[in-house]
């Protein structure tokens, strides 16, 4: 009679465990910066990428509108300083100064803006990250990856945590000192300067791409190592639920896999909706720091026919930053993808 109760007991947990989970394992809604940009067929992927690929083709025109007004100003700073150089003498000096001068007037306002919504972003980025993770966490040990659940969420945490806090404590405010630096070179030409700056540019892209290749190390071999155990966990468990319980051993393992099929299903969902949701949220910085970045790149090449070097450096320098900022988003936008798709990987 005890054995009977038990066996209803299994019964029931088994054909309720589907629909909990399927109400439970609901991803967070997303930021309120990413909400405007976020699709509507968040059920597939293919589609919410599209339909973000067309968001961010029109938010495009504004901001290249934006730029090409700065890289007039550019070119207009650079023939000027061009100018400049064809007489002989110290004005030559003068020029370098005012040039260097011009470009920093007219670029660190909106450099200003960068930094400031790349720090907006990475924090958004890892504040959502908080609320998807435990999320995927628990669909994942729902399904059976007890052990992969934990070794994955504790990585995530972690990495995000220290990338997070390096790149708002150390990172994001070099690039202040490293347009410092392309500023006084600029102006005085000194090769102490270029190698302090050089140096900075070098040690904040070593900062990024070091960390981001231990997490892709840490999470693809934790993935492997846990996801294999609990598929032999989950095997021998199944076995023994129909071999232990008499007559009906075998229902109850079916129904178990029912189970983990619907988890599985239920957390693909999530899965889908917080990479959508992610992508939301970095897909307004991408396009403006990304096209101020191109925008600057092709000013400084084309105003490098004016022969006025060392503005036109400095323009490039601008242009660098950028791309380390775009780095930055861009780095903690992957930590959060990866560690949403190596969930979604599931049991080995």
């Amino acid at each position: 009679m005890k054995r009977l109760i038990w066996i209803l007991l299994l019964l029931l947990i088994c054909a309720l465990a589907p629909q909990a989970a399927a109400a439970e394992l609901e991803a967070p809604q997303v930021p309120q910066s990413g909400a405007g940009d976020m699709p509507q067929h968040t059920d597939s992927l293919f589609q919410g990428l599209l339909e973000l690929l067309q968001r961010g083709l029109m938010q495009l025109r504004p901001e290249l509108k934006e730029a090409a007004r700065a890289s007039l100003s550019l070119a207009a700073v650079v023939m000027m300083v061009g100018l400049l150089r064809t007489f002989p003498g110290g004005i030559q000096r003068i020029g370098d100064l005012a040039g260097a001068a011009a470009v920093a007037w007219v670029l660190l306002r909106d450099t200003n803006s960068m930094i400031s919504l790349g720090a907006e972003t990475v924090r958004e980025l890892s504040e959502y990250g908080k609320l998807l993770c435990p999320v995927m966490t628990a669909a994942l040990a729902a399904q059976g990856g007890t052990t992969a659940s934990a070794a994955l969420y504790a990585g995530t945490a972690a990495f995000d945590a220290i990338l997070s806090g390096l790149i708002a404590g150390a990172l994001l405010p070099m690039v202040y000192v490293f347009l410092a630096l392309a500023v006084a070179n600029s102006a005085l030409g000194e090769d102490a300067l270029k190698t302090m700056r050089d140096l900075i540019k070098n040690f904040v892209s070593w900062c990024l791409k070091i960390l981001l290749t231990v997490f892709t190390t840490y999470m693809g071999i934790t993935g492997v190592v846990s996801g294999s155990t609990d598929a032999v966990t989950l095997k021998a468990a199944r076995v023994t639920i129909s071999s232990v319980v008499p007559v009906v051993g075998g229902i109850l393992s079916d129904a178990s896999e029912a189970v983990l099929v619907s988890v599985g299903v239920a957390k693909s969902a999530a899965g889908i909706y917080g990479i959508l949701a992610v992508l939301a949220v970095f897909l307004n910085p991408f396009v403006t720091i990304g096209v101020q970045y191109l925008t600057l790149k092709i000013t400084a090449g084309i105003c490098g026919v004016f022969g006025a070097k060392s503005v036109t450096g400095l323009i490039e320098d601008f242009s660098s930053a950028m791309g380390l900022i775009l780095a930055m988003t861009g780095s903690a936008c992957l930590l959060v993808l990866i560690s949403t798709i190596c969930f979604l990987k599931g049991v080995g």
